[in-house]
């Protein structure tokens, strides 16, 4: 389950890398590019930080064949289709979610604490989407007033809870997978964010 689930992240967000590009104007060499770096970021500086290498694309060349696809695909469903105009956060949205539990999932199969499998997991969930809008010229997600890196810590915390209270039954993965996805749609739809920090010199 958890393969596929990562395999699922990692066509999501190729997705939203692609619709990112095409916002941008970008060719079909930069769609695959944003795409793949968008759906492998976050897991290659996991991997690496953890010592889990080569990482998880060299030793599994379908993540790659799976993101390249997925971008090409939605470039073809932008061409003879309608896209739908919030399929872009949605879409970022269920990756933030994936991520989050498949990099806590990694870090915590790996022997680590629970402490740094909570940060692998936020790490996992939002470093893609950061490098996607760093290339696009933008101002990243996880920098912005937006809850979107505080739902992923959310549910890397409830994720690594329950697999230490539960650490044979999904319903960790399950749940954290819905907490996270819960809090980011609730965002965007109710425009929620954290405190900003406006600091004015009065000199």
């Amino acid at each position: 389950m958890i393969y596929w689930l990562d395999i699922f992240g990692v066509a999501v967000f190729a997705v939203t890398g692609a619709l990112a590009a095409g916002r941008k104007n970008l060719d079909l060499f930069g769609v695959v590019v944003l795409g793949l770096v968008t759906a492998l970021g976050g897991g290659t500086v996991r991997d690496s930080i953890l010592g889990a290498t080569p990482v998880f694309w060299i030793t599994d060349t379908a993540y790659i064949m799976v993101a390249a696809l997925a971008a090409l695909l939605t470039v073809a469903w932008a061409r003879w289709g309608r896209l739908p105009q919030n399929l872009l956060p949605i879409a970022d949205a269920v990756g933030l979610a994936t991520f989050t539990v498949i990099g806590a999932q990694k870090a915590l199969s790996l022997g680590v604490n629970a402490e740094i499998a909570v940060m692998m997991g936020v790490m996992t969930g939002v470093v893609g989407g950061m490098v996607r809008d760093v290339l696009c010229g933008e101002v990243p997600l996880v920098l912005r007033q937006e809850i979107y890196a505080t739902a992923s810590l959310f549910g890397a915390i409830i994720f690594v809870t329950l697999n230490h209270l539960f650490p044979a039954q999904a319903v960790a993965t399950w749940i954290a997978i819905g907490a996270v996805l819960g809090l980011r749609l609730a965002a965007i739809r109710w425009n929620l964010s954290l405190p900003v920090f406006a600091h004015e010199d009065k000199r």
